[in-house]
């Protein structure tokens, strides 16, 4: 599997054990199927000591709403509904009168790994301030538990398989200022707290904490956004439960019991640049940039050093009578060894494609992304969909006007 999937490294093990338990169906192989399972549960980035790691909570990078997903996750400049809590609170701000809200979801995987997202964008009466809240979670369901498969006696119980979920819950509370009107320019700041939870059934689970810093600033064809993901840098503090037949089957089979843990996830720098190229007869075309910067020394950015990495991400979006939209995106670029070549000797650039499109109809929006998973020629891709709706003004809002 190429490095780029790591950022689904989490559902990826776990689709790898689910896969493995589910072929391993005649008894001579049931012994294995509780070394995957341990497997599949260890896999996980859960025996983590306190230290940064390379991908943690891997799953707040998947993206969020599918014009973001449709155009490359690049959105850091040019969002404007109530995702930009997630992708940069600061242009909150964008939303002035309405509230608004926007659900998601996705199944990747085949439908084994499901992600499904609310966000809620709630300006106040003057306009300068705007209030957001966003509810993520990304899980697999019903996977089988055969810990207790084998009795004491040697013999096999299926009636002892339960099915458990690993589950990863992070919400955002956002807060977005206008700063300022300069010279026809909004200046906007934001930030966001992050509460992170994260379940693997009985056996483990995390608490975290972490805040982004955001920044935008808008003219009339131009917008630019800088986000400063985890900026304290965000800790996840796992505990492990296991009963004592469950560690008794962990040592028989070979597997390390965790303790409580820390996982800390480094600071990460958002830069993105939009620009509408033109905007004639009610057609636009919308161009966005955006540079993700690491500096935790991961080993497949397009710009390497060891001070900084660059991961680009590109996006546009055609806009007819701003109601129809047509979207493209480009993100993952990578330049990786190429399959065909045995002696490893060949690279080449792989990229992670996605298409998309929207309709307008009055205050509601419908999206739909198409996304690959890997690189443009990996089958692996799925089918989202989102929804934006803005919400009536309250009664108090309306009398302020």
């Amino acid at each position: 599997m190429r490095q780029h999937l790591l950022r689904l490294f989490d559902c990826a093990c776990i689709k790898s054990g689910i896969d493995r338990l589910f072929l391993m169906q005649t008894s001579p192989l049931y012994m294995r199927n509780i070394r995957y399972f341990s497997l599949l549960i260890f896999g996980l980035p859960l025996i983590a000591f306190s230290q940064f790691r390379k991908y943690s909570n891997e799953f707040l990078n998947i993206g969020s709403g599918a014009r973001g997903l449709s155009m490359g996750n690049a959105q850091a400049a040019s969002v404007s509904d109530a995702t930009a809590g997630y992708w940069n609170p600061a242009l909150l701000t964008s939303i002035e009168t309405n509230p608004n809200l926007a659900i998601m979801h996705a199944d990747y995987f085949g439908g084994i790994a499901k992600y499904d997202m609310a966000a809620l964008a709630l300006p106040d009466s003057t306009h300068h301030r705007t209030l957001g809240i966003t509810l993520i979670r990304f899980a697999v369901d019903d996977i089988p538990n055969t810990l207790y498969l084998v009795e004491p006696d040697g013999s096999i119980n299926e009636n002892n398989i339960q099915a458990f979920s690993a589950a990863d819950y992070a919400l955002l509370i956002s807060y977005a200022q206008r700063w300022t009107h300069w010279r026809g320019l909004d200046v906007s700041l934001g930030a966001n707290a992050k509460i992170i939870y994260r379940k693997v059934g009985d056996f483990a689970k995390a608490w975290g904490f972490g805040i982004d810093a955001a920044f935008a600033m808008r003219s009339k064809r131009w917008q630019v956004g800088a986000v400063l993901r985890d900026a304290t840098t965000t800790f996840n503090a796992w505990t492990f439960q296991f009963t004592d037949r469950e560690k008794q089957v962990l040592v028989l089979t070979n597997n390390l019991i965790p303790e409580q843990s820390y996982e800390l996830t480094a600071p990460r720098l958002l830069l993105g640049g939009s620009y509408r190229f033109f905007n004639r007869k009610n057609v636009y075309l919308l161009g966005e940039l955006n540079l993700d910067c690491s500096f935790d020394g991961r080993g497949t950015s397009v710009v390497q050093s060891k001070l900084i990495n660059i991961d680009p991400r590109m996006g546009l979006e055609l806009g007819i009578r701003n109601q129809f939209f047509l979207r493209a995106g480009i993100s993952n670029v990578q330049q990786t060894l190429a399959d065909s070549d045995t002696l490893n000797l060949e690279k080449t650039w792989i990229y992670q494609p996605s298409l998309g499109a929207g309709f307008r109809l009055k205050k509601i929006n419908l999206d739909y992304a198409f996304t690959q998973l890997a690189n443009q020629g990996n089958p692996l891709f799925t089918h989202v969909f989102s929804l934006s709706i803005q919400l009536p003004r309250s009664s108090k809002t309306k009398s302020s006007n």
